[in-house]
């Protein structure tokens, strides 16, 4: 339980946090819940399967105890993860891909998300070329972040 505080209290802080380099962050222009709705548009619009919505404020209320709005979001593409599977069983330890909806102690949402795509690459051995179409979720988080 200790280390679970530990870790709140570190969201806390994020701006002062370490977090490893591969963990991006984006600054939304939305607030939390036109976040949460314009990621949800998103995936959908671009065929993307949303394997699991996690509102993990609620799971903390539901434990009796308080976390800031936090969503995380598992999602993929079948037809790309499975062959980064196949050729690797151990690549889906980093798939789904995931995204963190968050609001910081500001009222600024954020989405962080991980650049697995060097990963598979280095770490698993994996073909760039097999890899590479893993970064257009950047792409798609950033229109989610963005305008309009």
């Amino acid at each position: 339980m200790a280390a679970f505080w530990t870790l709140q209290n570190m969201t806390a802080q994020a701006q002062e946090t370490p977090y490893p380099a591969r963990t991006q962050t984006l600054t939304s222009q939305h607030d939390f819940p036109t976040t949460v709705s314009r990621l949800n548009e998103a995936l959908a619009s671009h065929g993307v399967t949303l394997f699991a919505d996690i509102d993990q404020s609620a799971a903390a209320a539901h434990a009796g105890t308080t976390l800031r709005s936090t969503r995380l979001f598992l999602f993929g593409n079948p037809k790309g993860g499975t062959p980064l599977m196949q050729a690797n069983p151990h690549a889906a330890v980093e798939l789904p891909l995931r995204a963190v909806v968050w609001e910081d102690d500001h009222g600024t949402t954020r989405i962080d998300y991980q650049d697995v795509s060097g990963v598979l690459s280095s770490d698993y051995g994996l073909p760039q070329k097999m890899v590479a179409p893993l970064a257009a979720v950047r792409v798609l988080l950033e229109g989610v972040a963005g305008g309009k």
